[in-house]
């Protein structure tokens, strides 16, 4: 039997995973053409290094970022987990925001350095909410439940509903996952990453504008993530 409070987080799950569903709009599909054809005049050697660059980055942050995370809660009740949640998205909302104005204000090398500064404040973010919602992620499968968050948040619609279904009944899947975080798919993962945000971070570089464009854009991006991490974790609270 559910309380209040679960009945009204349960419709809104359900609106969110209708979303998930979606079919791609037309202007999405063209979009996303437009920038695989772009991806395809980049030469293989620069994909490879950037995908070995993000991927040691996050491996890094990964790494890092389980020594720093508190114990999983494990009494609270879904409200005060997500009372608790609300403010550290929150928290982290604003930290990232007046980093990105920073970064903006500072032209192209400071606005560059935006990028893994940005990632590490993502990828925290996810380990703490993790660790409120009960989860150890001090398990490996969980990290890599945390990668397919990041990657559900900021891809296209094309994609997104297939990393959607990755997670459904994630209890189940996880105990099929390799025991190497190297088979995760980075390539995909980066890819679709910087084709996310590729057009709003690079406004961040521009001078004059940089700087209130690293406040709104960074803002966003972390509300997006905390929205997608709490729907995903109710997910699995609710064993949809």
């Amino acid at each position: 039997m559910l309380n209040a409070y679960e009945r009204v987080v349960y419709r809104e799950l359900t609106a969110w995973q209708k979303e998930m569903m979606r079919k791609p709009g037309l202007l999405n599909n063209l979009s996303k053409k437009i920038q695989t054809k772009i991806n395809t005049w980049i030469p293989e050697k620069v994909h490879n290094a950037i995908t070995v660059t993000i991927k040691q980055m996050i491996k890094g942050v990964l790494l890092g970022a389980k020594y720093t995370t508190a114990e999983p809660l494990v009494a609270n009740s879904l409200q005060e987990r997500e009372e608790a949640v609300q403010q550290k998205i929150e928290w982290y909302r604003k930290t990232a925001a007046v980093e990105g104005g920073i970064t903006g204000a500072g032209g192209i090398l400071l606005g560059l350095a935006d990028f893994p500064i940005l990632i590490g404040l993502k990828i925290k973010l996810l380990f703490d909410i993790a660790s409120m919602y009960g989860f150890d992620v001090n398990d490996y499968k969980e990290r890599v439940y945390l990668l397919h968050i990041f990657e559900l948040a900021f891809s296209s619609d094309v994609h997104r509903k297939h990393i959607y279904l990755k997670m459904t009944g994630w209890e189940e899947k996880r105990k099929s996952l390799p025991e190497d975080i190297n088979q995760f798919d980075w390539r995909n993962f980066q890819q679709e990453y910087r084709d996310y945000i590729d057009l709003a971070k690079m406004a961040q570089l521009i001078p004059v504008i940089g700087a209130p464009v690293g406040v709104l854009v960074n803002y966003r991006l972390i509300k997006k993530l905390g929205i997608t991490a709490m729907n995903a974790y109710r997910l699995r609270k609710f064993k949809v």
